[in-house]
């Protein structure tokens, strides 16, 4: 008799999980604005409403994904599918959650082709490209306002900034991540002493993440394959950002326009804004990129570029939010990890002033563009107009005029 008592808990559990995709799914079509206003609405729906966790393991499960390389919001949304279901309905929170923003951006890739393919002026996209500049500027500033608390950490931002800038390099914002890093965590003894317990760590993910990027960069060499190379690409991106999207822009403009030349500028402003306007991760640039870098394919290599781009981007921040989640309390203890952050951070926020300033060089002997710039950064900063009603404002007058 006993499993046929047990039985009515599967369908229970099913029913769970499907009312936790389908709050994710209304999330994924509703969540404007980046990473803070995606933390808000997750605490409106998931805590206040449906109530799968408190606000305080909310906070907390974001603030770790933070500090985790990859796309904060999606982290936080996959763990809490995590903790809720385990791995399978975390890949499906992760699929649900992305897929919008994914599609959209992939099918503007496309348009852009096409437009390309026939012809036809891409001018309606020339007030958004400044705007989106803006709009980079002003997402430093906040980051930088976040987490410069020091001389020190003004000169790490100053120092990347000015190397990143001078060698436009996907090589060197690994080497600037990690010397940040470094050099904050020599200053532990500054850090407030935390009882240390034993870290019991499972490494599968850990292994698994490093297998794939490690196999990933081995079969680019070995085939030349343009889509493993994409992939390889955006696993590694995907496996460094630290920061969320703003810190993603300046490695992709890096990598892929002035290193690699996929893209050229005003493809790229013309993604970066049109990111700001939809619902969902920032991280969805990928998809936009990866259609854009296998134009020469013909649509079927555009969805495989997108496709590509997009799971090397997104799995990296999966693995390893499964992987540290199991042991975050205990690592958080020991000092140097801590300190470490202050330094990770500073870099970053060097990092998006380097993509900021290289993409508004172009620009700063164009009196309109610059108006438009700092007209943008005005409106971001003392008015309450969201960043969607600006973009479509700018393609609605690039259109009419």
């Amino acid at each position: 008799m006993e499993p046929s008592l047990s039985n009515p808990v599967v369908p229970v559990r099913r029913i769970r999980f499907i009312i936790f995709l389908k709050d994710v799914f209304i999330l994924s079509w509703t969540t404007f604005g980046g990473p803070q206003v995606h933390l808000a609405m997750m605490l409106d729906r998931l805590v206040t409403r449906r109530r799968y966790l408190t606000e305080e393991e909310l906070m907390e499960l974001n603030a770790l994904c933070q500090v985790l390389p990859g796309p904060t919001s999606t982290q936080t949304i996959t763990a809490l599918g995590f903790k809720i279901g385990g791995p399978n309905l975390a890949y499906l929170t992760l699929f649900v959650w992305s897929l919008p923003a994914v599609l959209i951006m992939t099918a503007a890739a496309i348009g852009i082709f096409y437009s390309q393919q026939q012809h036809l002026s891409l001018n309606f996209t020339r007030f958004i490209q400044p705007m989106a500049v803006g709009f980079l500027i002003v997402a430093g500033y906040r980051i930088a306002r976040k987490v410069i608390h020091n001389r020190l950490d003004l000169v790490l931002g100053v120092v990347s900034a000015l190397t990143a800038y001078a060698f436009p390099s996907p090589y060197i914002t690994p080497v600037l991540i990690i010397a940040g890093g470094v050099v904050t965590a020599l200053k532990y003894r500054e850090q407030e002493h935390m009882e240390k317990a034993p870290i019991e760590v499972k490494w599968a993910n850990f292994f698994l993440w490093l297998g794939v990027l490690i196999a990933a960069a081995v079969l680019g060499v070995i085939t030349k394959s343009l889509p493993v190379r994409l992939f390889e690409n955006f696993y590694r991106n995907g496996s460094l950002v630290f920061g969320g999207g703003q810190v993603l822009t300046p490695m992709l403009y890096n990598e892929f326009v002035e290193f690699k030349h996929y893209l050229s500028r005003q493809e790229f402003l013309s993604g970066l804004a049109l990111v700001q306007v939809i619902p969902g991760p920032v991280f969805a640039l990928a998809s936009y990129i990866g259609a854009l870098s296998m134009r020469s394919f013909g649509l079927s290599g555009q969805l495989l570029g997108s496709l590509v781009a997009t799971v090397g981007i997104f799995l990296p921040g999966t693995f390893l939010i499964f992987f540290v989640y199991r042991f975050w309390n205990q690592l958080k203890r020991y000092r140097p990890i801590r300190a470490s952050l202050e330094g990770v951070n500073a870099a970053s926020s060097g990092l998006t002033a380097a993509a900021a300033l290289s993409l508004f060089e172009p620009m700063s002997d164009h009196g309109p563009s610059v108006l438009i710039i700092v007209a943008t950064i005005l409106l971001l900063e003392f008015s309450k107009l969201p960043p969607y009603v600006l973009i479509l404002g700018g393609l609605v007058a690039g259109f009419a005029l």
